[in-house]
């Protein structure tokens, strides 16, 4: 079975169980799944690359909500476009600390609570528990492809009773 394969299968499983699990605790399936796939787009493997993504969708989280409080601060619609680009400055920035490197992630995050309506509360755990999802999908995946693939053992005491 190849990778993709396998991924695809337990991608499959888990996101119907995720749809499920955001139903019954009140999340948004929506935001989970941009979690998950903040998770398999970033350059990093594992536990580091669920990390980062997990990092900088809440730094997107912590940016949108500086816009949405900022811009309600002023009467002016170009003075709103105005924090818009200047915290968007200071979301690329941030890149340059390793944790807060995937740009994407940030964005994804960001774009999450515009969606929410800046209900912040409910996007951060969606967000979370679709990180993990996502990681777990990959990693189970992962562990489908080795296990289908490992040689089959043979049994020496059949071969042996096959000789007599």
């Amino acid at each position: 079975m190849s990778t993709l394969i396998a991924i695809s299968i337990t991608t499959a499983i888990l996101s119907g169980i995720w749809g499920w699990v955001a139903v019954s605790l009140g999340l948004l399936a929506w935001a989970g799944f941009l979690g998950c796939t903040s998770y398999f787009a970033t350059p990093h493997e594992g536990y580091k690359g669920l990390l980062i993504s997990l990092i900088t969708n809440l730094s997107g989280v912590f940016w949108a909500m500086m816009i949405i409080q900022g811009s309600s601060f002023v009467s002016n619609e170009v003075l709103g476009y105005v924090i818009t680009g200047v915290v968007t400055l200071f979301m690329c920035l941030q890149a340059h600390k390793t944790l807060l490197s995937f740009i994407p992630g940030t964005f994804i995050g960001s774009c999450a609570t515009f969606a929410a309506g800046g209900d912040w509360q409910i996007v951060i755990p969606s967000l979370i528990l679709g990180g993990v999802f996502g990681y777990t999908m990959k990693a189970t995946g992962l562990w489908l492809h080795e296990r289908a693939n490992q040689p089959k053992a043979i049994n020496q005491d059949s071969q042996v009773s096959e000789i007599k």
